[in-house]
Order: C-alpha cells, then sequence, then structure tokens
C-alpha cells in the first residue's frame, strides 16, 4: 500500500470571529487586503468567504513586533474654515477688544 501524506487541515474563520480578534472597520480591512497589507479573504461559496486563522494570527504577531510610526498632526492653521490664529494675531485681537 501507498503511504498517503497527511495535509494538516487549515483552520478558516468567518467575518465576525476576524472582528473579534481585529478591531478594525470592514473598509479598512478590504483597503488593507487591496495594499497587500493583510491577509487576503477567499470564498467558501458565493456568500461565504472567510480569512486562514495561521495567516490572521501571524500579522498579528508581526504587527506586534513591529512599531508603526504615527501620523503627522494635521497643520491646522491651513484649514479653510475656522483657521487657527497664531500667536502674534491672538495677542493683538486681545489688544483690540479692550
Amino acid at each position: 500500500m501507498a503511504r498517503r501524506e497527511i495535509t494538516p487541515i487549515k483552520r478558516t474563520i468567518r467575518r465576525d470571529q476576524l472582528r473579534e480578534m481585529v478591531p478594525l472597520a470592514d473598509s479598512t480591512i478590504y483597503e488593507m487586503e487591496q495594499r497587500g497589507d493583510f491577509p487576503r479573504r477567499f470564498a467558501l461559496s458565493a456568500r461565504c468567504v472567510v480569512w486562514d486563522l495561521a495567516e490572521v494570527e501571524a500579522w498579528l504577531a508581526l504587527r506586534r513586533s513591529t512599531p508603526l510610526s504615527r501620523a503627522p498632526h494635521p497643520d491646522v492653521r491651513q484649514r479653510r474654515t475656522r483657521p487657527v490664529k497664531g500667536p502674534g494675531r491672538a495677542a493683538r485681537a486681545a489688544l483690540t477688544a479692550e
């Protein structure tokens, strides 16, 4: 008799289980998948998509090990509506109001 190699069954998770593990919005996960920054989903049927649990866990471990740089603060002085006054303008406005 020929010996067959036993392939391990990959465990998959559905969207609800993914949301419990990764607290990101569906649209954010979709965009990250399109960029290649998140494990890709695959379809089991026409109405059921799943993710490979091992890939998601590896992605989470990678995220924990590599710190992300924070996004820069926006320059609020460039706003078109409600611009923030500079330090000189605020002092002058207080003097003229008196």
